[in-house]
C-alpha cells in the first residue's frame, strides 16, 4: 500500500483530514482544484474558505451539541479550531471568525508543514488505487460527480443552499441602528454589543414581505428542484411559507432593547454579524437569498438603517451535491465497493462548518490509521463525533436522508435524566458530561492492527 494519504478537496473536511494524518506521521496531498478551476460560491485559492455564513455557531460545550462537538475537535488538537479560536471575532455565545483572517492561517499551517503538498489539479475520475478521501463539498465538480454517479450507481441527491450578503459596516445608519446581542449575552462588553440591529415597524415589515415577495428570483435549471435544507432556507422561501414566519426565525424582535427608542418594541428586528476582525464588514443574519442582484439591492435597503447600504457581496444560491451515506459507506466513511476510497465533509450528508471539518478529522485518523496497518473504529454514539457519523453510516433511513446538523436528538437517551422542557439543562448537561468522557476514552485507545 502507498504510505500516503490523497485528499481530493481543501475545504473544512479535507484541511482537517489533512491535518490529522500528518500529525500521524503520514504524508499527504491534497488535490484542490482552485483557483484554476472556479465555484460560483468561492472567491480564492485559500483552503478551507467560508463561503456562507463566517459562524461556528454556539460555542457553549455544555448545553448545546454544536459546542460539544467544538470542545471534542479541540480535544483532538483540530486546526479547523485552533484557528477559529485565533481569529474569533465577539459574537455573544457563538463562535465567529474572521473568515479571511482564519482561511489564510489555514493555508499558512498546511502549506508550510513538511508532510503536506498541495497539487492545484481537479480530479475527474475515482482512482483505481492508493487511499483516499473525498471531501469536495457541495459544490463538487460536475465532472467528478459523475464518476461517483458512475461508481455507486446511483443518482447523487441534491438540494440547494444559499448565501447571506454581506454589509460594509460604515454605509449603515447608527442613528438608525444599534449595537446588542440578543439578552446581552457574551461575558465582555464586546460580545454584549456583537450585532448590529435594525428595527422595524409592523407597517415596514409587511412592505418588507411585500417587495420580498414580489422581487425577480435566481431560475432553476430544467429538471432541477429546490429541495433546500430547512437550516439554511431562502428568506424568501420563509416568507412564501407565511407572512410572520420571519418575523419568528431570523427577524425576531425577543432579547433585544433598542438604543435609541428603548420604550418602544420593534415589530420585528434584522440583525448583522460582524465578519471581520477589523469590523468593517457585516453579514445579515439569516438572510440567504435566491434573489437576483438588482433585487437584493432594492429590498435590502428597505431595512431601517440599511437605506444607503453598500454591499461588499450579495447573496447567492447554489447547488449542493451529496451522497445516500447510509446505502454507500461503512462505519469507517469507506465506499463499500471501493474500500480504498472514504468520503468526508458534507458531501457525506452533515451539515455545516464544524459538522463537515469534524467527518474530515475522523476521516483522516481513520484513513491514516489505515496506511499505518491500524484499524481505528468511530468514537462511540454517545459523543457529538460518533451520533454524526452513526446517523450518516446507517442510523438515517436511506429513502428519507437529508443532510443533518448535529444536536442531541441524534444521540443515545438518557436513562437517569428527567425528560421534558423544564430538565432540558439538566439533560444537556447529562450529555456532554457523557460525551466528553466517552470522546476521551476514545482519543486514549491505540488502535488494533489491522
Amino acid at each position: 500500500m502507498e504510505k500516503r494519504l490523497n485528499i481530493v478537496g481543501g475545504g473544512m473536511a479535507g484541511s482537517e483530514a489533512a491535518w490529522q494524518a500528518v500529525n500521524m506521521g503520514v504524508p499527504v496531498t491534497i488535490h484542490e482544484m482552485r483557483p484554476g478551476v472556479e465555484t460560483f460560491a468561492h472567491k480564492t485559492g485559500d483552503l478551507a474558505e467560508m463561503v456562507c455564513s463566517n459562524s461556528f455557531r454556539s460555542d457553549d460545550d455544555e448545553a448545546n451539541a454544536v459546542g460539544l462537538l467544538h470542545w471534542e475537535m479541540r480535544a483532538a488538537d483540530g486546526l479547523i479550531m485552533e484557528m477559529a479560536d485565533r481569529h474569533s471575532l465577539p459574537a455573544g455565545g457563538a463562535l465567529a471568525v474572521d473568515r479571511d483572517a482564519f482561511s489564510a492561517a489555514v493555508t499558512e499551517r498546511l502549506r508550510a508543514h513538511p508532510l503536506v503538498k498541495v497539487e492545484p489539479a481537479e480530479i475527474t475520475t475515482l482512482p483505481d488505487d492508493g487511499t483516499w478521501i473525498i471531501a469536495t463539498g457541495p459544490l463538487t465538480s460536475g465532472n467528478l460527480a459523475e464518476a461517483i454517479r458512475g461508481v455507486t450507481g446511483q443518482q447523487s441527491l441534491a438540494f440547494f443552499d444559499a448565501i447571506a450578503p454581506i454589509v460594509y459596516a460604515d454605509t449603515v445608519d447608527m442613528d438608525t441602528a444599534w449595537l446588542q446581542s440578543r439578552y446581552d449575552k457574551g461575558e465582555t462588553e464586546e460580545e454584549r454589543t456583537a450585532y448590529l440591529n435594525c428595527p422595524m415597524t409592523r407597517d415596514q415589515y409587511e412592505a418588507f414581505i411585500d417587495a420580498l415577495l414580489a422581487a425577480d428570483k435566481t431560475e432553476f435549471k430544467p429538471g432541477e428542484t429546490a429541495g433546500y435544507f430547512d437550516g439554511c432556507l431562502p428568506i424568501e422561501v420563509m416568507a412564501e411559507r407565511g407572512r410572520e414566519t420571519l418575523r419568528f426565525g431570523p427577524m425576531k424582535p425577543v432579547g433585544l432593547t433598542n438604543a435609541h427608542q428603548p420604550d418602544v418594541k420593534p415589530y420585528a428586528v434584522v440583525q448583522l454579524r460582524r465578519d471581520n476582525a477589523l469590523g468593517t464588514l457585516y453579514n445579515i443574519v439569516g438572510f440567504q437569498t435566491k434573489m437576483k442582484y438588482g433585487a437584493q439591492t432594492e429590498v435590502f435597503r428597505m431595512i431601517p438603517g440599511l437605506e444607503k447600504a453598500g454591499f461588499a457581496r450579495l447573496g447567492g444560491i447554489h447547488r449542493n451535491t451529496f451522497l445516500n451515506s447510509p446505502t454507500l459507506l461503512d462505519d469507517r466513511m469507506r465506499l463499500k465497493t471501493h474500500p480504498h476510497i472514504r468520503f468526508a465533509g458534507q458531501i457525506t450528508g452533515v451539515e455545516g462548518y464544524v459538522e463537515s471539518a469534524a467527518m474530515g478529522l475522523l476521516a483522516g485518523r481513520m484513513a491514516a490509521a489505515q496506511i499505518l496497518g491500524r484499524d481505528l473504529p468511530p468514537p462511540p454514539p454517545q459523543t457529538a463525533t460518533g451520533a454524526l457519523i452513526h446517523h450518516i453510516t446507517g442510523g438515517a433511513e436511506a429513502k428519507t436522508f437529508q443532510p443533518m446538523n448535529v444536536n442531541f436528538g441524534l444521540f443515545p437517551p438518557l436513562t437517569d435524566v428527567k425528560g421534558g422542557r423544564r430538565n432540558r439543562k439538566d439533560r444537556y448537561k447529562a450529555y456532554t458530561d457523557r460525551a466528553k468522557a466517552d470522546y476521551s476514552a476514545w482519543l486514549a485507545h491505540v488502535p488494533e492492527p489491522a
